[in-house]
C-alpha cells in the first residue's frame, strides 16, 4: 500500500502568505552556502534526500483545502535545480503546490529558496546547515556532530518541532495594530521582474567597534546606519519637511529566543522603530537610542504575547473558521495591504551569527541570508555574519541604487571598509 502522506495545517504567521501573492510577487527567501569546492551534485542529491526526511515540514508542497491552505509531505523526492539568471525568481502557484522549496547548485554553492508559509530564516537556517553536515558527511566520511544548529539526520522530528508555536504563546489581551504609515521607496521598475542584489562585506570588528562607541548592539547599529540612510534620501526628495513622512524599518524578532519553543516553523513577529522627520534631523546618535530603546520595550515576551494574541484571534473565532477559503483569502490580502508592508520602507532581517560544529569549518567559505523584495516596496535587507565577515544582501526591483549609494556613503563616514559585490553592472 502507498504511505500515507503527512499533512500540517499552515502556522498561525504562514496564513497571510498564500493569501498575499499576487501575478508578480511571491513571498521567498534565499539561504546558501559558499563550500571551499565545486559542489559534486549527485553527492548533494544523496544528502538530500537523507535530510529532507528529518524535516517533514520543510519538505511539502501547500495545498487547498475548503477552508485553509495546508502543508502535504512530497510523495517525491526534490531535484536539484541549476541557478537561475538572478536569485528569488518568483515562485508560481504552480510551483507552491509541486514542492514550495527548492534547491539549487552553482559551482561552490548550494543554496535554498523556500516559500515563506514553510518557515522563517531561522528554521531554514537550521535545514541548511544540516543539508550541508550531511552532504560533508558523505562525501569526505567526516563525523559531524549534532551541535550548533545541525540536527542528526538519524533521528525522528519531535513534536516540539512541528508544533504552532503562535497558537501556545498567545497572552490574554490584544495588542493593538494602530501604526503610522511609513515613506516608500520608488522608482523604475526592472523588466521581468529582475532583481538587483548588492552585498556589502565588513569585517565584524571592525563594525562591532563602531557599534559599541554608540553603546548599541550590532544588529541597531547597521539599522539605525539604513535609517540614516533613508533619511538622508527623503531630504533629498521631499523638499518641505513639513511634508515628509515617518521612517521606518521592520525589524523581526525570534520568538524562540524570548519563549522556550525548538519549533521549526514560523515563528517570529516583527518591532518597527521609528523616526518623524517632520519634527527635524535627527542624528546618527540620536537614530540609534530611538532603535535601542523601541526594540528593549518591545521585544518582551509580555508585549509579543500581546503581539501573537491580536494575530490568532480571528482563526479562534468559528464562524470565521468555517468561512470559505475565497473569501479568506479576499480579507487577509486587504488586511496585509493595510496593516503590512505600508508600515515600514523596508524589512531589515538579521539572522546573527551563523555558528557551525568545527568539523564543518574548513569546508565553508561564507553563508548568504536574501530576503525577497516585498509586494509594494522595491527594496529588502538580509544580514548574517560567518567567521570574521558581516554580509549585508540589498535587494531591489527597480533600476534606481538611491539606498544602495546611500548607505554606502553612511557606512564610509565612519571608516569602515566595505567591499562590495553586486550582480548588475
Amino acid at each position: 500500500m502507498a504511505k500515507k502522506l503527512r499533512w500540517l495545517p499552515l502556522d498561525n504567521a504562514a496564513k497571510i502568505y498564500p493569501a498575499a501573492r499576487r501575478q508578480n510577487w511571491s513571498n521567498v527567501f534565499r539561504l546558501s552556502a559558499t563550500l571551499s569546492e565545486s559542489v559534486d551534485r549527485n553527492i548533494l542529491q544523496s544528502a538530500l534526500e537523507v535530510t529532507l526526511s528529518r524535516f517533514p515540514s520543510i519538505a511539502v508542497r501547500l495545498r487547498r483545502g475548503v477552508f485553509w491552505y495546508y502543508l502535504e509531505q512530497l510523495p517525491y523526492t526534490v531535484k536539484i535545480k541549476d541557478e537561475y539568471s538572478y536569485p528569488l525568481t518568483r515562485m508560481t502557484k504552480a510551483e507552491t503546490r509541486n514542492c514550495a522549496l527548492r534547491v539549487i547548485v552553482y559551482k561552490n554553492r548550494i543554496a535554498i529558496e523556500i516559500f515563506h508559509s514553510l518557515t522563517d530564516g531561522n528554521g531554514a537556517l537550521v535545514f541548511l546547515k544540516t543539508l550541508v553536515a550531511e552532504y560533508l558527511t558523505q562525501k569526505y566520511g567526516i563525523s559531524i556532530p549534532a551541535t550548533h544548529g545541525v540536527l542528526d539526520r538519524n533521528e525522528e522530528p519531535s513534536d516540539a518541532e512541528l508544533e504552532d508555536s503562535y497558537q501556545k504563546y498567545a497572552g490574554k489581551l490584544l495588542a493593538s495594530r494602530k501604526e503610522n504609515t511609513a515613506w516608500h521607496l520608488s522608482g523604475t521598475p526592472e523588466a521581468k521582474g529582475f532583481i538587483n542584489l548588492t552585498c556589502f562585506e565588513i569585517p565584524v570588528k571592525a563594525a562591532l567597534e563602531k557599534a559599541h562607541e554608540y553603546n548599541v548592539s550590532l544588529n541597531t547599529f547597521i539599522c539605525a546606519a539604513m535609517m540614516m540612510a533613508l533619511q538622508n534620501m527623503q531630504e533629498q526628495k521631499v523638499s518641505q519637511q513639513k511634508l515628509r513622512r515617518p521612517i521606518k524599518v521592520l525589524i523581526p524578532v525570534n520568538l524562540r529566543k524570548l519563549f522556550e519553543s525548538k519549533t521549526l516553523r514560523n515563528f517570529v513577529l516583527y518591532t518597527t522603530p521609528e523616526i518623524l522627520p517632520k519634527l527635524g534631523r535627527y542624528s546618527f546618535e540620536e537614530i540609534c537610542k530611538v532603535i535601542h530603546h523601541h526594540v528593549a520595550l518591545d521585544a518582551t515576551p509580555k508585549q509579543m504575547s500581546m503581539k501573537i494574541a491580536a494575530n490568532v484571534q480571528s482563526e479562534r473565532i468559528m464562524a470565521l473558521k468555517l468561512t470559505p477559503l475565497f473569501i479568506k483569502n479576499f480579507v487577509m490580502k486587504a488586511v496585509y495591504d493595510t496593516v503590512g508592508e505600508c508600515k515600514s520602507c523596508l524589512s531589515l532581517s538579521n539572522l546573527g551569527r551563523a555558528d557551525i560544529p568545527d568539523e564543518m569549518k574548513p569546508y565553508i567559505k561564507r553563508f548568504d541570508f536574501i530576503l525577497g523584495v516585498q509586494a509594494t516596496c522595491p527594496s529588502n535587507c538580509g544580514v548574517i555574519s560567518y567567521g570574521d565577515t558581516l554580509y549585508i544582501n540589498l535587494v531591489r526591483n527597480i533600476r534606481e541604487s538611491d539606498l544602495e549609494y546611500n548607505f554606502y556613503k553612511v557606512l564610509k563616514e565612519f571608516s569602515l571598509p566595505v567591499k562590495l559585490q553586486s550582480n548588475f553592472e
